[in-house]
C-alpha cells in the first residue's frame, strides 16, 4: 500500500530551511525535529539562499512590475475601446 505524500506549508518550509541555514544544529538534527528527510531540507535551504536575495533587490519583484505594466496597458485599451463605442453609438443614432 502506498503512503500518501505530505504537503508542507510555505511557512513550515521557510522555518525549517532557516533553522538549517543558521547552522546551530546539524542537518540530521533539524531533519529529525521536523520529521522531514535531510535531502529535502537541503533543497529548501538552497532555495532559500538562492531566492532570498530577491526580497532585498531594488525596484521590487519583476513579475509585480510586469503585471502592473500589463494592467495599465489593458486599462488604456479599455478606455480607447469605450471611446470608440460611444462614437459609433452616436454615428449609428443618425441612421435610426
Amino acid at each position: 500500500m502506498s503512503k500518501k505524500r505530505r504537503q508542507h506549508s510555505p511557512e513550515f518550509k521557510f522555518k525549517v530551511a532557516l533553522e538549517a541555514a543558521k547552522g546551530n544544529k546539524t542537518l540530521a538534527e533539524v531533519a529529525s525535529d521536523a520529521g522531514v528527510h535531510p535531502n529535502q531540507i537541503s533543497q529548501w535551504k538552497s532555495q532559500l539562499l538562492e531566492e532570498g536575495a530577491a526580497l532585498f533587490r531594488r525596484g521590487g519583484d519583476r513579475s509585480v512590475q510586469e503585471f502592473e505594466k500589463r494592467e495599465a496597458e489593458l486599462y488604456e485599451q479599455i478606455g480607447r475601446l469605450q471611446m470608440e463605442l460611444d462614437w459609433l453609438k452616436k454615428k449609428a443614432a443618425r441612421f435610426d
